[in-house]
């Protein structure tokens, strides 16, 4: 074992700490089969451990604001039924796929109308804020749903900490580019890397979370490793992932999928049951592991919270 003073120490070489606390289940694993602890990485570690460990031994430390008490999806159910379209665009090509993949070390570039910018390691981007544990009800555009207890810290904690000027009317987010690593990048499906804006009272929003995590343990390569957002009033493909890049802006950006796609996705992509896709009505949807649909929820249920952001608004227009 080699011991280093604090000072000699870098932030990115620093064990996140719910790889540390699962390590007696890490080494038994390890022991089991063959592994090599110096050679496996944060990813394998993820790997080596089950979903039922995992799932089974989460409890929050206590509830929040935001919780709900409906019954959660399974750990395994949210780490193999994905969107994340740079690794491809089956649900289970994410991961099937992004093992490869490397979300540590990690840094995010914050640029634009503030007063403070930088390039910053992901450790010191999330100083001083504690994580805390939330619980969303959160969707995907084709309808379909689950209810997943994420890990992470207020957007706006972070934002205000950067002091955003009276010009940064929008908070526009870049995903990592990475095509070696993420073979979906290769394809022209959508155009890379991957974009998405928020108005800033969106953005500053308490719901709005900078999640690192689901079930209390470090975020999968597949869930959008190491750094996402989670907006639980809207479509899923609004909640980037794999973050690099945050920039505080004048002018309402486009989005990825609004690029693509302008008459189907909108740059607001709220939930709503009265809009219907042009190719699919968004009514009704279906929580994975539920055989019948259910009646899709204003703004996903979170109304109370969001709905006067939009007061005055046509939401079939700004969609």
């Amino acid at each position: 074992m080699i011991i280093k003073d604090n000072d000699d120490i870098r932030s990115s070489e620093i064990t996140p700490e719910s790889i540390y606390l699962d390590r007696r289940d890490f080494i038994k694993t390890g022991i089991g089969t063959g592994l090599a602890v110096g050679a496996l990485g944060l990813t394998g570690v993820a790997r080596a451990l089950s979903h039922e460990k995992w799932q089974d031994r989460w409890q929050p430390q206590k509830p929040g604001p935001f919780d709900t008490d409906e019954e959660l999806t399974p750990y395994k159910d949210i780490t193999t039924y994905n969107n994340f379209y740079e690794f491809g665009v089956d649900k289970s090509d994410p991961a099937e796929y992004s093992e490869s993949f490397k979300p540590l070390p990690w840094k995010v570039a914050v640029k634009g109308e503030s007063k403070k910018t930088g390039t910053f390691n992901l450790e010191d981007l999330l100083k001083p804020h504690s994580p805390e544990d939330r619980i969303y009800r959160h969707r995907c555009v084709e309808g379909w749903s689950m209810v997943i207890p994420w890990l992470g810290i207020p957007l706006a904690a972070v934002l205000k900490r950067f002091e955003p000027t009276s010009k940064a009317k929008f908070v526009h987010f870049t995903t990592v580019l990475r095509p070696d690593e993420m073979p979906g990048q290769k394809r022209s499906v959508l155009q890379w890397p991957y974009v998405e804006g928020l108005r800033m009272d969106e953005a500053m929003n308490p719901l709005t979370l900078l999640a690192t995590g689901i079930y209390g343990r470090s975020l999968l390569n597949q869930n959008g490793a190491p750094l996402r957002l989670v907006l639980p009033w809207k479509y899923g493909f609004k909640s980037i992932k794999s973050i690099v890049k945050i920039s505080f802006i004048a002018s309402q950006p486009k989005t990825t999928w609004e690029i693509s796609a302008p008459k189907e996705y909108g740059f607001y992509s709220n939930v709503n049951p009265e809009v219907d896709h042009p190719r699919w009505s968004q009514a009704r949807e279906r929580r994975i592991g539920e055989f019948f649909k259910r009646k899709t929820l204003m703004f996903n249920g979170y109304a109370d919270r969001v709905a006067s952001m939009y007061s005055g608004m046509d939401l079939r227009t700004n969609f």
